[in-house]
């Protein structure tokens, strides 16, 4: 499992963005299956909820304390689905967080489900996502712990601080 992940992380930093786009059957909304970047989002206009979402955002101390701290040794493994509202939601604030605690874009690995959570290449079937958003803290290749959608707390930059609190 470890080897997996360190190989998709890998593979996944160096390699260029490489998604398939497809249309939702419920309602017609594109929706991007693999890895891709944060200007994909903010770029196409059908995904114009990613600027409103990030409007207003207050981070939590903690995980910004934590992403500052360890910006030099974690990286993050994300999958959402743009079909999903809490995707939508919490993707935005997660880079408002990164940018502020100057976290490397290039430490986020951002991968697109389909609605049945499925990946190019079965990533997520592989690493056990049931849920998106899901966002994986890694270090040295290892998991260190995991935010699904809001989380235990009910928000996930809460919870994604508690994992970056541990991290010696």
């Amino acid at each position: 499992m470890i080897a997996l992940i360190a190989l998709c992380t890998t593979y996944s930093l160096h390699a260029q963005t490489q998604y398939e786009i497809s249309r939702d059957a419920k309602n017609g909304q594109k929706i991007l299956k693999g890895i891709m970047s944060r200007n994909l989002l903010t770029n196409d206009t059908a995904f114009s909820w990613y600027a409103e979402n990030q409007k207003g955002y207050k981070a939590y101390a903690t995980a910004l304390d934590g992403l500052k701290k360890n910006k030099d040794s974690i990286e993050l493994l994300v999958f959402m689905g743009t079909w999903c509202d809490d995707s939508h939601f919490i993707i935005p604030k997660l880079y408002a967080l990164a940018d502020e605690a100057g976290f490397p874009d290039n430490q986020i690995t951002l991968i697109g489900t389909d609605r049945q959570k499925k990946t190019i290449s079965h990533l997520a079937e592989a690493l056990g996502i049931t849920n998106v958003p899901t966002i994986i803290v890694l270090q040295h290749g290892k998991e260190l712990g995991r935010v699904v959608e809001y989380g235990k707390s009910g928000l996930f930059d809460m919870d994604l601080g508690e994992i970056l609190g541990r991290i010696r």
